[in-house]
């Protein structure tokens, strides 16, 4: 099938036009602690006015994983993942397509590796038999040391992973219950807090191992995009336009990422570290964001060669019109 979006892959700087018979949909989701995915941002905005779209929200997620196995079973409409998450999911038998790049990582926006200033921890040659506080497992965090381990020569299972919320890492970590802590590209608000205390110190980023692509996707269940490829549309068409808003306006979207916590009960203080979603202008992926870890999970023989292709999960690129599945 065919969806007949239009092309956007320039800055975009208007959302299409929708009339009064709109369709309505809701679309339910679970939030992140710290932080307002794109969608919430657009909707914060306004930008689904006239679309005939509500977002609804069911709560937290405290994991890529935890948001597909939810997205699987109909309990959500949206999900978020890593891609290396969303990727698993679709090989074990999902049928996702991915509409928007959460986040991306580059200099500004990335996910830090920190341990205590005096560790003797220095690198990721020194990883192995340490323990490491990641968010979930099998999402972002886990993969970025399995390739760092890998990249160094290493064997990938190396180090000892634990999982950890957002919100304590920074405490796991001082009190030496975990020798290194991961605040993912999406915990920029945790990770300035932790940083602005001091005593901590950076070993290494995701950057470093993977370099600028896009950490994370939107997704949402193939039969709903083709039942309402409207909706879809302006779905991704609101969530871009939302990206591109908060590159533009830094200070504007910590101001409305503050109000958002205060309102869902968590720290609006926080908000001050906000530095970005990491993502192209026009906020849009490339294929090269998917290929990547088609490439990897190929390597490690966890999904067949050419099982997956980035065109058939994409939604929408930065460079094409239309995408056929």
């Amino acid at each position: 099938m065919t969806f007949p979006f239009r092309a956007l892959s320039t800055a975009l700087t208007t959302v299409v036009a929708t009339s009064a018979s709109a369709e309505e949909v809701t679309l339910r989701y679970l939030a992140s602690q710290g932080g307002l995915s794109a969608h919430e941002l657009a909707q914060e905005l306004g930008y689904f006015e006239g679309t005939g779209i509500t977002l609804e929200n069911l709560g937290y997620a405290t994991g890529g994983p935890e948001s597909l196995i939810a997205l699987a079973g109909g309990s959500v409409d949206i999900g978020s993942a890593a891609t290396a998450a969303v990727l698993n999911s679709i090989a074990g038998g999902n049928d996702f397509v991915a509409a928007y790049p959460s986040n991306g990582i580059n200099d500004e926006v990335q996910s830090i590796f920190y341990v205590l200033e005096d560790s003797p921890i220095h690198g990721v040659e020194d990883l192995p038999g340490r323990t490491v506080a990641v968010n979930t497992l099998g999402a972002h965090l886990d993969y970025t040391v399995r390739e760092a381990l890998h990249s160094a020569s290493l064997p990938e299972d190396a180090a000892n992973l634990i999982v950890v919320p957002g919100p304590q890492l920074e405490q796991v970590l001082r009190a030496g219950q975990v020798d290194v802590a991961a605040f993912g590209y999406w915990q920029t608000t945790f990770e300035g807090a932790a940083r602005q205390t001091g005593g901590l110190r950076p070993i290494f980023d995701d950057t470093d191992v993977l370099g600028d692509i896009a950490g994370g996707f939107v997704v949402l269940r193939r039969d709903w995009v083709e039942a309402h490829p409207d909706a879809a549309h302006d779905f991704v068409d609101a969530s871009a336009k939302a990206l591109d808003y908060a590159r533009k306006n830094p200070e504007e979207t910590r101001e409305i990422l503050a109000r958002a916590l205060e309102e869902r009960g968590e720290n609006p203080e926080v908000a001050q570290y906000f530095r970005g979603y990491g993502v192209r202008e026009g906020g849009l992926p490339v294929e090269r964001d998917i290929q990547f870890w088609i490439d990897v999970l190929e390597r490690e023989g966890q999904v067949a060669p050419g099982q997956l292709a980035a065109k058939d999960i994409l939604l929408v690129t930065g460079d094409d019109a239309s995408v056929t599945n």
